[in-house]
């Protein structure tokens, strides 16, 4: 599996482009915004679109979806079902945040722990992981030991838990029981910012390490 993050948005998020080499299929990760810079991308990379996976219901990370599946009429999977109010006010927040337009959407497939999503001859694990919004999923691919994390986790960080229905305690355990075990060797992907390992984070993140 081979991927490229595209980050969009006045929020810096990172949209991740993912695609299987042997069959040149490809999904979007949080499409949040900037749909053209994504569809430079895969149409320069000659890759074929087949799916779109959102991590979480927040604009940022998913404001793009319905504009994109204008262009490429693929299924969208994600988030858990717990995030559909996210998804439905989404043009409000557009407005509060000052973002343009977008419209709301409504997954194909609502997805959840033991999941899995695939485009070309890769397969993803789906990770339930509220806490800072309830309908969080992260996708982990395990032969690449590579986690796309949405805005679980960050390097040195952790996601904000003041949002509606988000909780610190909920989110605190999503990490260190259902991230932290995947192994410390594991790389992710998180919604903002640069890429870390689990290790790293368990070590001397100050929010959920060893010594928070």
């Amino acid at each position: 599996m081979q991927y490229q993050i595209i980050p969009v948005t006045a929020f810096e998020q990172n949209c991740s482009v993912v695609w299987c080499e042997e069959t040149g299929e490809a999904a979007v990760i949080d499409p949040g915004g900037d749909v053209g810079r994504i569809t430079k991308f895969l149409n320069d990379q000659h890759l074929k679109l087949v799916k779109i996976l959102i991590t979480h219901g927040h604009v940022d990370h998913a404001g793009g979806a319905a504009a994109l599946v204008k262009l490429f009429p693929v299924p969208v999977e994600g988030p858990h079902q717990a995030d559909d109010f996210w998804l439905q006010s989404m043009p409000a927040r557009a407005r509060d945040y000052g973002f343009p337009d977008v419209e709301s959407i409504t997954p194909t497939r609502w997805l959840g722990d033991g999941d899995t999503v695939s485009f070309g001859k890769v397969t993803m694990d789906v990770i339930h992981c509220p806490g800072h919004t309830p309908g969080h999923v992260v996708f982990y691919h395990p032969e690449s030991k590579l986690a796309f994390v949405g805005d679980v986790i960050f390097a040195g960080s952790i996601g904000r838990t003041d949002f509606p229905k988000g909780d610190l305690k909920t989110l605190l355990h999503s990490i260190r029981e259902k991230l932290f075990p995947l192994g410390d060797e594991v790389q992710f992907v998180p919604g903002h910012g640069p890429m870390s390992d689990f290790g790293e984070e368990r070590e001397s993140n100050p929010y959920c390490g060893r010594y928070a």
